[in-house]
């Protein structure tokens, strides 16, 4: 990853206003990388309003380099739905939703290129066309892709109202010992591991997890969990963060995993939203195999 480093002068201005005064960067590019805790001041993870002080050694990673664009690749698609205004697609387990540094092809947005060519809405760029939201590499599940303009605008506006209903079923480490709860903790950019998030008060978004109970199984909980929110790792953290951790997550789980586990056990299981001509839809997507396996060994042991 490339980096950038400075030496603060103790002007007493703000970071991203100093990084701009002294690179090629613009201050709305510091800003973002400051959001994505990407620039440190002494090595500590900085915030864009900080104020050095004289003689701090200022680290920004620059992103890679990225194609300006993402190319169509034969790749089969497991479609739910599809008209002329959006597809519902069930992504697989290890398929990224669209290029990015180190998973350059083979992602969804490649496989969507061409199946869609040019009907795929522009409002993400060329690099996440039709992308409305996302789920990581490793969850297996439902997601809504746009077509046009006016129905990715659509879609996104019931996702920011919480009214886009998106259900995950997940097997999690340990005995869940309430039937259902909530999980209410702002979640942000780890301070030190910049690729992990957090819960943490700094820098952070509110973040809303709902979750119940479907079998306990003593040392792992088979659970369904609903967002409010949706919160980049947002399952993944805030079930880790409440002490059980998504059986199989190989960032935020221990770091011993059982062998019977083939994966990581999250999947989008349902969604349901409005249709751009105003018919309201659900779609339920089947476990995966790997998923199934492990639940049927926690059943017959």
């Amino acid at each position: 990853m490339p980096r950038l480093e400075l030496t603060a002068d103790g002007s007493a201005q703000r970071l991203d206003s100093y990084i701009a005064a002294h690179s090629q960067l613009t201050r709305s590019a510091v800003a973002k990388l400051c959001d994505a805790g990407a620039v440190t001041v002494g090595g500590r993870t900085a915030d864009k309003k900080d104020k050095p002080a004289q003689g701090d050694i200022i680290v920004i990673d620059l992103p890679e380099p990225q194609a300006d664009t993402a190319e169509p690749q034969d790749i089969a698609l497991d479609i739910a739905y599809e008209d002329g205004d959006l597809l519902v697609v069930n992504k697989p387990k290890g398929m990224c939703v669209h290029p990015a540094p180190g998973n350059s092809d083979g992602t969804l947005v490649n496989a969507l290129l061409a199946h869609c060519g040019d009907s795929l809405s522009g409002i993400n760029g060329v690099i996440r066309p039709g992308i409305v939201h996302r789920i990581d590499k490793d969850t297996s599940g439902l997601l809504i892709v746009a077509k046009n303009d006016r129905a990715h605008n659509l879609l996104a506006e019931q996702i920011k109202e919480h009214s886009f209903n998106r259900e995950y079923e997940a097997i999690v480490y340990g005995n869940v010992k309430n039937d259902e709860g909530v999980v209410d903790a702002p979640i942000g950019r780890h301070p030190v591991k910049r690729k992990q998030m957090c819960v943490t008060q700094k820098n952070s978004r509110s973040a809303v997890t709902h979750y119940r109970v479907l079998e306990r199984f003593g040392d792992f909980t088979y659970i369904r969990l609903r967002l409010e929110t949706g919160r980049t790792h947002q399952i993944r953290v805030h079930m880790a963060y409440i002490g059980h951790p998504v059986a199989g997550d190989p960032v935020y789980g221990p770091r011993k995993v059982i062998g019977e586990l083939d994966g990581q056990c999250l999947h989008a299981r349902h969604i349901g939203f409005v249709h751009p001509d105003g018919r309201y839809m659900e779609f339920e997507s089947q476990l995966p195999d790997y998923f199934v396996r492990f639940l049927d060994k926690l059943r017959n042991r």
